[in-house]
């Protein structure tokens, strides 16, 4: 497994979908996870696998704050630890559920599954704007590589033609040059920028009225989180979050959540806009071959737009990524 995704934190549900008493089935890099609520409103994230034959603790129930197994009825505290093995009421109750890392933030649940390699979740300082309004779109569940979606999420080249009449215009194909930087500060951790974007759009957001020429500002701040900052004429700042939950090296769910201008829309309205977007994006996702992103010189051809891109893929090779890449 690759030890810096291992280390690192992933959403894996909305919290609001974990109710308390209640438990929620997950994947995380190839690994069945269970969270669950107990009574006192706590996060859990354990292995969904009973120790005993290896079946979804999930299929089974939760009273009481104990989990037990659909299998063989053996039950499991708080610590994952067994409490009870009906077939055998004085064997000795050895039998321990990998317990994992868990942390809400962002109205998300986020998995660790190794020791984190940092104290919580990539930034998003946005989100903590209360001038901004948050919308949570998505899941999108994708056969695609993570690395690959993101670099998606940084090319404006394809606006013109995926995304024709809504964020590209054919007639406006041509995308001016900017700059690429690697960033170090408070604000948004460690990672890759590229500054002072700027791409002809005829309906840049739902609440856009006309075509306009926008200025963008792409951040990676974390292996599988980007964030878009959006500087719409005569207006604050805006941002989208793409956060990325891999479920296997080619396969991938993500999550989105708008901070927006925008506070006459319904959330209706911006999930939809949202899934038209991404929904345009993911056939083009899931052609592309191979699914795992190349980070091999020479291995696909690269142009002067794709400078972001290309700084994407240099910034993977130091953190010496391995999963959902070719190296």
């Amino acid at each position: 497994m690759d030890t810096l995704l291992l280390n690192d934190w992933h959403p894996v549900a909305l919290s609001t979908q974990i109710a308390t008493g209640s438990m929620l089935a997950t994947d995380l890099l190839e690994t069945r996870v269970v969270l669950w609520r107990d009574s006192g409103g706590v996060l859990h994230a354990w292995e969904d696998r009973c120790p005993h034959r290896g079946t979804r603790l999930s299929m089974g129930s939760l009273r009481d704050d104990t989990l037990t197994c659909p299998y063989h009825g053996w039950t499991f505290g708080k610590e994952g630890r067994c409490t009870r093995i009906p077939a055998l009421p004085q064997a000795p109750l050895k039998a321990q559920v990998n317990v994992y890392h868990v942390q809400e933030q962002y109205g998300l649940a986020w998995v660790c599954l190794g020791t984190p390699a940092h104290a919580g979740p990539p930034a998003f300082p946005e989100f903590g704007d209360a001038q901004l309004r948050k919308v949570w779109c998505g899941p999108y569940d994708v056969r695609s590589s993570a690395p690959r979606i993101i670099e998606n999420f940084l090319d404006m080249a394809h606006f013109a033609f995926v995304h024709e009449g809504i964020l590209g215009d054919q007639q406006h194909p041509v995308i001016p040059d900017y700059s690429v930087e690697a960033f170090d500060d408070a604000e948004y951790g460690s990672g890759v920028w590229a500054k002072q974007c700027h791409a002809f759009q005829p309906q840049a957001s739902k609440a856009a009225t006309g075509g306009s020429d926008i200025e963008y500002t792409y951040r990676v701040v974390r292996p599988l989180t980007a964030v878009l900052t959006k500087h719409p004429p005569d207006s604050i700042r805006e941002a989208i979050a793409l956060l990325l939950q891999p479920l296997t090296e080619t396969t991938t769910r993500a999550w989105i959540i708008l901070a927006l201008n925008d506070f006459t829309s319904s959330d209706d309205a911006l999930r939809a806009f949202q899934d038209t977007i991404f929904l345009q994006d993911l056939p083009i996702l899931e052609s592309q071959h191979p699914a795992r992103l190349p980070l091999t010189p020479g291995a696909e051809v690269s142009v002067a737009c794709d400078r972001m891109s290309l700084a994407y893929r240099s910034y993977l090779k130091q953190l010496n990524l391995q999963y959902g890449v070719i190296r």
